[in-house]
């Protein structure tokens, strides 16, 4: 006869070889699940579905689990957003959820239909199995009406009366902005009278440009032999003195439109003719390489002097003749 712990070692044996199994199935085989966070709605109210798939971590790399994709609306239901899906869980188990949010405009007892997963092999999307959720019921009421009141009539549309701290914030920006608009125009005021005095210039152009061709004959730069620096200064000069003695842009001009361009300044037509080939000859050994004479730099150099002495201001010639009639 066997013992009493014979017996129930058996017993655990058995019952072991039967749960096992399921055990063993239910840590490698993918679960889906399907619910609700309230089982009762009322009409035009919404509830969220969370759709649940979970999968065995050591099948997460080699299988995956395609979520359904809801239409916009289902039999008496209508989705009103998607969720993206998440992912979460451990070494043992991941875990994939995803909420839908649902609303219903029909009253009565409906079943969210079973939805479905489409287990797939990771390396080539082919469905390997399918699993179905169980429907989910809810309940959606409609709005309970007494019916035994009667009703009220529509009231006309009547005026509030009217209060001045119902327009405080109006009132105060309207005072803030006329506050801003006189202090604007105090300071515009204000500004207007204390002009400061423009400061008078030390050097006027026609002695800045006769320091800079001193400079320019000094360092001898035609001499050895960089022709092109040259004439670049040179009409540099020229045109820097045009444009702080008369006004005109002759930095921005090409040669043509400089010569157009002083046809106002009596001055400066005057000497037309020879600024002509002054620039003439500075334009081809700038842009064409051509290699002037050494009587032709000389010369150019000549013609930059004598029309910036034809040019000068009357101020400057009677102050030198003043000096050199004292001297």
């Amino acid at each position: 006869m066997y013992t009493k712990p014979v017996i129930r070692s058996i017993f655990l044996c058995l019952l072991l070889g039967l749960i096992f199994p399921l055990v063993l199935r239910a840590q490698t085989a993918p679960e889906v699940h399907a619910g609700v966070d309230t089982a009762s709605i009322r009409i035009g109210e919404q509830i969220k579905l969370r759709l649940t798939a979970s999968l065995p971590a050591n099948q997460f790399g080699t299988t995956k689990i395609g979520f359904p994709v809801l239409p916009d609306s289902l039999e008496h239901f209508e989705v009103v957003s998607r969720g993206k899906i998440d992912t979460s869980g451990d070494q043992q188990l991941k875990v994939m959820v995803q909420t839908i949010v649902l609303t219903s405009f029909d009253s009565g007892h409906w079943d969210i239909p079973p939805m479905r997963f489409d287990v797939q092999q990771t390396s080539n999307n082919a469905v390997v199995d399918t699993l179905f959720t169980m429907p989910v019921g809810v309940n959606v009421g409609t709005v309970t009406v007494d019916t035994t009141k009667a009703f009220r009539p529509i009231k006309t549309v009547q005026s509030a009366p009217w209060r001045i701290w119902d327009y405080g914030l109006e009132a105060t920006g309207g005072l803030l902005l006329v506050l801003i608009i006189i202090g604007i125009i105090w300071f515009i005021r204000t500004r207007r009278k204390v002009t400061p005095e423009k400061p008078t210039p030390t050097v006027t152009p026609y002695e800045l440009a006769i320091q800079q061709l001193h400079s320019l004959k000094a360092e001898e730069v035609w001499q050895r032999g960089d022709v092109k620096m040259y004439y670049t200064r040179l009409t540099d000069i020229l045109r820097t003195y045009f444009e702080h003695q008369f006004g005109i842009a002759a930095l921005e001009q090409t040669t043509e439109e400089l010569l157009h361009n002083i046809k106002p300044v009596t001055k400066l037509n005057q000497q037309r003719d020879k600024l002509r080939e002054l620039l003439t000859i500075a334009d081809l050994a700038k842009f064409a390489k051509m290699q002037p004479t050494a009587e032709e730099h000389e010369a150019c150099m000549r013609q930059t002097e004598e029309i910036l002495e034809w040019t000068r201001p009357k101020k400057e010639s009677e102050n030198e003749g003043v000096v050199t009639q004292e001297a």
